[in-house]
């Protein structure tokens, strides 16, 4: 059964990449997922060069000239040094490396160029960090991006953030609830409302209607209780609204189909890892009830269509219980395909793991289910002791 790490960048410039590789091959692994574009963040980093580790908007490589020149949007520069000798490290222990991606979260570029991001029901653009994957400009850097990626030699570019993101205050003192939520994280910038507006979708009555609904639980209102699903939504919105909804999966769905022809042209293959396990149970290992697959469809994201496009997918199984990893990898083989490649991704510390035990029975649940592979995130969050359950669990779906 595959294996992997995630790391950061931060991770290998801290501690040194033979020490790094070095642990990790002795976990038992079969590769490291290394952070090559991520997001700015700030973390507690256990056995990291600092306790508090701030990570900024960063791209660790250098653009190909080819791929970005005369496009308006190019990426933010990390650490452009930090994967040199990596893939040769990586052969020389036998590990597989792969390049995980953050397309579409990306504060530097939204501050820079705001007409890309996400636009509300309002007409505000809040949430700069998140671009818009209806945009043109978006999606041909997202196209470049998973090129230079793929070029680094990579055997997966491992695809995140590559759909549309709900909503996620840093703060709010107003009771929303999640359809509320919801309907206040649509994007309704020019190019969404052109895209459902061509599928036949009133666009401007999805909007108004969106804005109303959200205005006025701002204005005191009480929230709407329960969770988000078609029906509820149909109900507390109106059809209209759930029409736009349903559009928003075209795009997400051209753009990942031009990605995944994009890495397949380089040599590699795209890992498609849907958020919205995180979006569930990143918090607390506890996620809302319904499966992660079911759910999807919140963040543009049509499983089924996929399938037909993408040669495997992640599944960000964060929860405590063994049982619902298991249900969450099942729906997702239903979804897309049983010949289809999926990796279970577990976290071996909290909030979702108290024990290797624990661990243990998810990496068991996973395979039972029908996982190809089960990779572990992070090595750089996760004290070392944590990690040292990694093993163990390999054990059990190696045997």
């Amino acid at each position: 059964m595959d294996s992997s790490v995630y790391v950061f960048v931060e991770d290998l410039r801290g501690e040194g990449v033979e020490r790094v590789l070095d642990r990790i091959s002795a976990y038992g692994v079969a590769g490291v997922t290394v952070g090559a574009v991520h997001h700015a963040a700030r973390d507690v980093t256990p056995h990291g060069l600092s306790r508090l580790t701030i990570r900024r908007d960063g791209a660790h490589l250098v653009p190909p000239a080819d791929l970005f020149s005369g496009l308006r949007l190019t990426p933010t520069a990390g650490h452009q040094d930090a994967l040199d000798g990596l893939r040769a490290a990586c052969t020389a222990r036998g590990l597989k490396l792969h390049g995980w991606t953050v397309f579409l979260r990306n504060a530097t570029i939204g501050e820079a160029h705001p007409d890309v991001s996400v636009r509300d029901c309002f007409g505000d653009r809040g949430a700069l960090a998140y671009l818009c994957p209806a945009h043109p400009d978006v999606r041909d850097y997202a196209v470049a991006l998973a090129r230079a990626v793929a070029r680094l030699g990579v055997d997966s570019v491992v695809a995140e953030s590559l759909h549309f993101t709900p909503l996620k205050p840093q703060r709010s003192f107003v009771p929303l609830g999640p359809m509320d939520a919801y309907l206040f994280g649509l994007c309704f910038c020019d190019y969404c409302m052109r895209r459902a507006t061509d599928l036949g979708v009133n666009a401007e009555v999805a909007r108004d209607e969106c804005a109303r609904i959200v205005g006025s639980v701002l204005a005191g209102d009480p929230p709407a209780q329960g969770e988000v699903t078609r029906a509820a939504l149909t109900a507390y919105a109106g059809p209209e609204v759930v029409a736009y909804a349903r559009a928003r999966s075209e795009t997400v769905t051209t753009l990942v189909s031009e990605v995944a022809s994009a890495v397949a042209d380089e040599g590699s293959k795209l890992v498609f890892v849907d958020s919205t396990g995180a979006v569930k149970g990143y918090t607390d290992g506890l996620p809302t009830p319904g499966l992660a697959a079911h759910d999807a469809w919140q963040l543009g994201v049509d499983l089924v269509a996929l399938g037909d496009l993408v040669p495997a997918f992640g599944v960000l199984a964060y929860a405590r219980d063994a049982a619902r990893v298991a249900d969450d990898v099942g729906a997702y083989l239903r979804s897309v395909g049983k010949d289809r490649e999926v990796r279970a991704v577990l976290r071996p510390g909290f909030p979702d793991s108290d024990s290797a035990d624990r661990l243990v029975a998810k990496a068991r649940g996973a395979k039972a289910a029908g996982a190809a592979a089960v990779d572990f995130y992070a090595y750089g969050l996760m004290p070392y002791p944590v990690l040292e359950r990694i093993p163990a669990a390999l054990a059990e779906v190696k045997g």
